[in-house]
């Protein structure tokens, strides 16, 4: 018994192996190029399933080949996205940091203000170590680090952090505590920049203006539409006149990819930097750059006021910056991409849905421990 193939669903399969007839416009939207003329089709995802303006889903009220190729077309991007999937996991105390043995033996303890600790020996490769990997000739326990990180990223202020773990029993400066906050994000930043995420292909930029000792500065940002993965930052002096296109280098050094869609408001900085980096003779290589934005209807830039009002929330606790270059910005990424839980990722992170995940209760203490990993 042979099974009858849909003609259209084989027509929309040869649609989205091409991988250049499709374009994301938004998480709702896609731009499907007709295979007979010069026009593009729009399939949008409704609560009852997707539709398409072409005529034969119009009049034949069928699924189109258009539908069925956004249709395979999502499935294929996840099992890439699977394939390369990165799984950061919680480091085993149970082998050997170094050779990975399980052939252990326990050697001594190691006496810290904030307690002791066991060390271990490995038989086969004769090193010791023990499980404070990242907190070396640290006088505050793991624990206490990580929680600081956390309230810190969430919203409170150094001196708010200090005052609850005084509630704990521990006793230290608020400058102890923002030199945690150096230290590891610097470390964990370090670690990350060299895992490339599997983000999607529209992205979105915007900026959002900070004072930084009391001057008006500006944090260009862009981020992945579908994924919400902040994927590059950089601080300017100006906001007209920016020269943008050192933003969209970064976010090709850490995606190894362009996008199919580059949505902006009208900023003449972007115009600029996607000419440079992002526009290509061939029609079919070239990213389709939307900077008309409207405050409502599918062509808004909500997502983007969204991180950009996130990011104000935790910066005007601070009230300024001191420096062009402060740990906040780059800790705040790091905690929006692989800590931050999103509900319009139904309770995923960004990096989750880019196939990196970060496994363990401590979240921190995973990407510290595994960045501190030799």
């Amino acid at each position: 018994m042979t099974t009858q193939t849909n003609p259209r669903q084989e027509k929309g399969k040869v649609i989205a192996e091409q991988g250049n007839q499709i374009r994301r416009i938004d998480e709702s939207t896609y731009s499907v190029r007709s295979q007979t003329r010069h026009v593009n089709y729009t399939v949008t995802k409704t609560n009852s399933g997707f539709v398409c303006n072409c005529p034969d889903h119009i009049f034949r009220k069928l699924c189109c080949k258009h539908i069925h190729s956004v249709e395979i077309s999502i499935k294929l991007r996840e099992q890439v996205r699977e394939q390369n999937k990165v799984t950061i996991e919680p480091i085993n105390i149970q082998i050997c940091q170094f050779c990975n043995s399980d052939n252990l033996k326990k050697s001594g303890i190691r006496h810290n203000k904030s307690g002791d600790i066991q060390r271990f020996a490995c038989k086969d490769c004769k090193k010791t170590f023990s499980i404070n990997l990242g907190f070396e000739k640290m006088k505050s326990s793991p624990e206490i680090i990580t929680q600081s990180l956390q309230l810190y990223f969430t919203g409170e202020s150094l001196r708010n952090v200090q005052k609850f773990l005084k509630l704990q029993g521990v006793n230290v400066s608020h400058k102890t505590i923002y030199g945690w906050v150096v230290k590891y994000t610097k470390l964990m930043k370090s670690y990350l920049d060299k895992i490339t995420p599997s983000v999607g292909d529209t992205w979105r930029a915007d900026e959002v203006y900070v004072k930084i000792r009391g001057e008006l500065k500006y944090v260009f940002s862009l981020m992945d539409d579908q994924t919400k993965f902040w994927i590059a930052q950089e601080v300017s002096h100006r906001k007209q006149g920016h020269n943008a296109r050192g933003l969209l280098q970064q976010a090709k050094q850490v995606t190894k990819i362009t996008p199919k869609v580059f949505i902006t408001d009208g900023l003449a900085s972007y115009s600029e930097a996607y000419k440079r980096e992002f526009w290509a003779r061939e029609r079919s290589q070239r990213t389709t750059h939307i900077r008309h934005i409207h405050i409502t209807g599918d062509k808004n830039n909500n997502t983007m006021e969204r991180l950009n009002g996130e990011f104000r929330d935790r910066e005007k606790v601070t009230r300024g910056l001191k420096k062009m270059d402060s740990p906040l910005i780059d800790g705040y990424q790091l905690y929006h991409n692989y800590v931050r839980p999103h509900m319009s990722l139904e309770g995923k992170t960004p990096s989750e849905m880019c196939g990196i995940e970060v496994k363990g209760n401590d979240k921190w203490k995973t990407l510290i421990q595994n960045a501190s990993k030799k």
